[in-house]
C-alpha cells in the first residue's frame, strides 16, 4: 500500500479514527492534510506525530459545514500542496447529542446533517476539480446507516445513510473520470465517540454480542482506508464496507 508522493485531505483528522487514518496514511507516504474545527491541540499533535516519524502534515482549521470554509480549506491545500489531491477522506462528522423525534429542533437538525452530511457533500464538490485518474474519495459512514444505530442517534443515523447512497452516486458520477469513491462504515470502535455517548453497560452488551467478542480500534478502520485509497484497490468502486467484527454484514 504504497502511497508515496500522494496527496490526502482528511476532514476531522484531529482526533479518534481521524487522527488513526491521517497518520497511517502519512507511514505510507502520503502527505497529509489534518483539518479540524475546535481541537487544536490534538491536531497539532497529530500533525506532530507525523512529521516525527518522517512524514509530511499540514493542520488546517475550517468548519466543513460551511461552504466559506470549505472554500478556504481548498485554498490552503493548494497552496501547500498545489492543484492535486489523490485521496480525500470525509471524516469529519458526530452525534452531538443523544434526542428523541419529540425533542428535534431545527437547530439540531442542521448541526447533525451538516456535519455529517452537508460537508462530505461540499467538500467533495469542492475538491473535485483536484481530482484526477487514478484518486480516491472515501467517506466515513457509520454501521448506523444500516440499523438506525442506538436509542437517540435518529438524526445521526439518517445523516449517515444518506452518506452510503451519495457513495454510490458519486461512484456513478466520478468513476467514469477514473475517480474511485468508497465509504467504510464503522461499528462499534473504542473511541471518544462511544466515552461520550455510549454508556459502559451498552458497549459491553454489543461488544459480547459480536462475533469477535471486543470493541474494535480506530487503526483498524484507519488501515482499510489506506487499502481503499491504494492501487491495491484499484477495481473497487461504489461499496460502503462494514468493518465492525461481524456485527451486522451484508
Amino acid at each position: 500500500m504504497n502511497l508515496n508522493g500522494k496527496v490526502a485531505v482528511v476532514t476531522g483528522g484531529s482526533r479518534d479514527i481521524g487522527r488513526a487514518i491521517a497518520i497511517e496514511l502519512a507511514s505510507q507516504g502520503a502527505r497529509v492534510v489534518v483539518n479540524y474545527l475546535n481541537s487544536e491541540a490534538e491536531a497539532k499533535t497529530t500533525v506532530a506525530t507525523i512529521v516525527e516519524a518522517g512524514g509530511t502534515a499540514l493542520a488546517v482549521n475550517a468548519d466543513v459545514s460551511s461552504l466559506e470554509a470549505i472554500g478556504q480549506l481548498k485554498d490552503a491545500v493548494q497552496e501547500a500542496y498545489g492543484d492535486t489531491i489523490d485521496i480525500l477522506v470525509n471524516n469529519a462528522g458526530g452525534l452531538f447529542a443523544r434526542k428523541t423525534l419529540e425533542n428535534f429542533d431545527e437547530t439540531f437538525y442542521d448541526l447533525v446533517m451538516g456535519v455529517n452530511f452537508k460537508s462530505a457533500v461540499f467538500v467533495t464538490q469542492a475538491f473535485a476539480s483536484m481530482l484526477s485518474k487514478g484518486s480516491t474519495v472515501i467517506n466515513i459512514s457509520s454501521q448506523a446507516a444500516r440499523d438506525g444505530g442506538g436509542g437517540g442517534s435518529a438524526l445521526y443515523s439518517a445523516s449517515k445513510g444518506a452518506l452510503t447512497t451519495f457513495t454510490r452516486a458519486m461512484a456513478k458520477e466520478l468513476g467514469p473520470k477514473g475517480i474511485r469513491v468508497n465509504a467504510v462504515c464503522p461499528g462499534l470502535i473504542a473511541t471518544k465517540f462511544h466515552d461520550d455517548f455510549t454508556t459502559d453497560t451498552i458497549r459491553e452488551k454489543v461488544a459480547a454480542a459480536t462475533p469477535l467478542r471486543r470493541e474494535g480500534q480506530a487503526q483498524e478502520v484507519a488501515e482499510l482506508v489506506a487499502y481503499l485509497a491504494s492501487d491495491a484497490a484499484s477495481f473497487i468502486n461504489g461499496n460502503n464496507i462494514d468493518i465492525n467484527g461481524g456485527l451486522a454484514f451484508s
